[in-house]
């Protein structure tokens, strides 16, 4: 396996600063574990540090240093993890279906120590009533018009969604502006997020929940007796972490 060419970067430790610690004992676990159980694949593993770590590192300087992040989808942890080191005042949520991806999202909450986040095994859709997040992360999740169905019912009004997009982010904003204003979001902002000198940037996508806006149907119904049976079980590895 190539070597990744930012191992041992002088950089990475300066960009993360405080938070670097935790974020090199993430990547130790990724690279050692990563393929193995599926969450990374065997191109991704000499490229972490660039395409992974300080990709998701880009979206902190748009979340709050306080309130709740609910990562949506948050599968490795990408970006979820790297918030909740970097963010370390917010109380994070990790949301994720799959039971696999919780039950090794609350080892790596457990083997980092971090105290600030909560793992839990649900759907976003599932989630609204229960979850009033001040801001909401999502990376490789789904195009922003399915996006912000799951999503922006989870902002408090004034909340932001901030989400990790590729070269697409303009074009998939414009074919989801009927659907963001129907859920209450405000105008969609494509910002162009630096990450370390000589790689490349990204693109991150900023919406904040103006209004209440109409809660989809398939949210109202999983609040109804369709949802008590159906309510989603919490990760019991972790809790409290």
């Amino acid at each position: 396996m190539p070597a990744d060419p930012l191992a041992g970067d002088p950089r990475l430790p300066e960009h993360f600063g405080a938070a670097w610690p935790a974020v090199e004992g993430f990547h130790d676990l990724l690279r050692d574990q990563g393929l193995l159980r599926g969450l990374v694949g065997p191109r991704e593993l000499a490229r972490l540090w660039e395409r992974h770590l300080v990709n998701s590192a880009a979206v902190v300087p748009f979340l709050p240093a306080t309130g709740t992040i609910v990562d949506v989808g948050s599968g490795a942890g990408l970006p979820g993890i790297v918030v909740a080191a970097m963010r370390p005042d917010a109380q994070i949520v990790l949301l994720e279906p799959m039971e696999r991806r919780t039950d090794w999202l609350s080892e790596v909450v457990e083997t980092l120590g971090l105290r600030n986040v909560r793992v839990l095994r649900g759907r976003a859709e599932d989630q609204v009533g229960e979850l009033s997040a001040d801001a909401v992360t999502a990376r490789a999740v789904a195009a922003l018009d399915k996006l912000y169905g799951w999503t922006l019912p989870l902002l408090a009004v004034g909340g932001r969604l901030v989400a990790l997009k590729g070269g697409r982010a303009q074009q998939e904003a414009e074919e989801a502006v009927m659907v963001g204003e129907r859920l209450g979001g405000g105008v969609a902002e494509i910002r162009v997020a630096p990450t370390l000198p000589g790689l490349e940037p990204t693109s991150v996508v900023l919406v904040t929940r103006t209004n209440a806006g109409t809660v989809p149907e398939r949210a109202r119904v999983s609040r109804g007796t369709e949802g008590r049976s159906r309510r989603p079980r919490r990760s019991t590895k972790g809790r409290g972490a």
